[in-house]
């Protein structure tokens, strides 16, 4: 009982025992007033009982609270947590089936490979006690499946010098080939006794040789022209007469041609003459001359080009074919008047002159070295607003059509006709020299900006016209140096 329910007790026992003490006699006692007396306790219980009933909600409430808290973050721990673990554990337990099932299939089929063996070999013992399979074809079965049963022979190559490890390394993948033993192969391929993957430089020379008819077949000829040639020594003048052109191709809807020609004696091509245009022909007479003034000594030097074009009144005019005469002195001294005829040969824009290189080649087999000395050009375009070039020489070594080096001359300034007598060395084994060939570049230097391209020449096997003549002469003369005039191209 709370402290005050006893006070309200106690003072009630007080106003009992006053109200009794006023009184004179006993018998007038009110047994009302003590029976609420004694009733008072039990009421006095259920008023102090009151706080303690609104204690116990509150508690009730909180723990209420507490379990939807607790629900709460069970709920957020399933989403968060709970979901993301199994389908993880979901996932790598599919990972682990497929792998298994895949390891299953494996080793289903090493077993159908080991069943097909073992049927064979079992063809083979019951082909013994046969009498149907004649012996030979019994052995060739027993050689078949000792040959692919067979463990591959490891062969090595012989030990090549150190200094061409460089270029080896540079040398496309199917050159490092080693000689393998296959077991699969057939017997005849098996039983061969050259290596496999070894170069054979016979079939590579056979293959150019074969390539070399249908370019020769592809080159287009527009016709012929017939033109004399006759130089003055007295007054040093070279008379060129364009006498006529047959069998021109046609380059009008009509079925015909304007022909007319341009005349350069080059490197000079500021002079230039041209003849009279012949009106729908495809075989004109022109019988007109043409003199150049040149020096004598300069004629080894100089090249006749002629260019023949098909005349447009109302657009430009068409290129039909040029005829380019190298050596003036072909045929004749030029003493006399000179008849020549030429296959006009099939081109779309006219040649520029642009110079040529003279350079040697050299190679010792024993060392496996080859030396490229670049000794001069002449007559180089000029690449500057002056007038004049920069050139110098770079020179790259290619192998199907990959470049594995390159090396540079000095640079001559302003000059067309730079000497330089530089001498590049490439090492280079004596087996690969039929694999290799070498592209030779003239640059022009421009300080500001990029170096430009004056002309090219390459030779190698590969190469075409000179650049294969005077390759092949090198490699027929060893420890020879070989030199000649190489025109450059675009």
């Amino acid at each position: 009982m709370s402290g005050a329910g006893e006070d309200g007790r106690c003072r009630r026992a007080i106003s009992i025992l006053t109200e009794l003490c006023q009184r004179k006699s006993l018998p007038s006692l009110d047994l009302d007033t003590c029976r609420e007396f004694l009733l008072l306790p039990s009421d006095q219980s259920l008023i102090i009982s009151e706080p303690e009933l609104s204690i116990s909600l509150l508690a009730v409430i909180v723990i209420v609270c507490g379990l939807a808290l607790v629900a709460v973050f069970v709920f957020l721990f399933w989403k968060l947590c709970w979901v993301p673990w199994r389908n993880k554990a979901l996932s790598s337990h599919l990972a682990v089936l497929h792998s298994e099932a895949g390891h299953k299939d494996s080793m289903a089929d090493k077993l159908k490979d080991t069943g097909a063996i073992s049927f064979l070999e079992a063809a083979v013992k019951i082909s013994h006690t046969s009498p149907d399979i004649p012996a030979e074809v019994q052995m060739s079965m027993k050689d078949h499946i000792m040959r692919r049963t067979r463990i591959q022979r490891q062969t090595t190559e012989p030990a090549s010098s150190t200094r061409h490890i460089s270029f080896k390394r540079h040398l496309p993948r199917q050159m490092h080939v080693s000689s393998m033993d296959y077991g699969l192969d057939p017997p005849a391929v098996a039983e061969q006794p050259t290596s496999i993957g070894r170069i054979k430089p016979e079939l590579y020379k056979q293959k150019t040789v074969d390539t070399e008819d249908p370019k020769k077949e592809a080159e287009k000829t527009c016709g012929k022209i017939n033109f004399t040639l006759k130089y003055d020594y007295e007054n040093e003048t070279l008379t060129v007469r364009i006498l006529r052109a047959f069998d021109l191709p046609a380059k009008d809807f009509c079925g015909s041609s304007d022909p007319y020609v341009k005349i350069y004696l080059l490197p000079d091509r500021k002079r230039k003459f041209q003849t009279r245009v012949h009106r729908k022909t495809l075989n004109p007479t022109f019988d007109e001359s043409f003199h150049f003034p040149v020096p004598h000594e300069e004629l080894a030097s100089r090249k006749l080009h002629l260019s023949v074009f098909d005349f447009d009144r109302f657009s430009r005019h068409d290129m039909i074919g040029e005829v380019i005469l190298e050596n003036l002195f072909e045929d004749s001294d030029l003493s006399r008047e000179t008849s020549i005829w030429r296959d006009i040969q099939y081109a779309t824009t006219e040649s520029v002159d642009l110079g040529e290189i003279m350079f040697s080649l050299c190679y010792l087999p024993t060392a496996g070295r080859l030396t490229l000395t670049v000794i001069k050009c002449r007559n180089l375009k000029a690449m500057d607003i002056t007038g004049y070039s920069d050139p110098y020489v770079k020179v790259s070594l290619l192998c199907d059509g990959r470049r594995l080096k390159k090396k540079k001359t000095t640079i001559k300034k302003n000059t067309l006709n730079p000497t330089y007598n530089e001498a590049i060395i490439f090492d280079i084994p004596p087996e690969n020299m039929d694999q290799v060939s070498l592209l030779i570049s003239v640059m022009d230097y421009d300080r500001v900006g990029h170096n430009e391209i004056i002309g090219v020449c390459r030779v190698g096997v590969n190469a075409e016209g000179l650049g294969r003549d005077h390759w092949n002469e090198m490699l027929a003369y060893p420890r020879k140096p070989i030199a000649h005039w190489h025109p450059l191209v675009e």
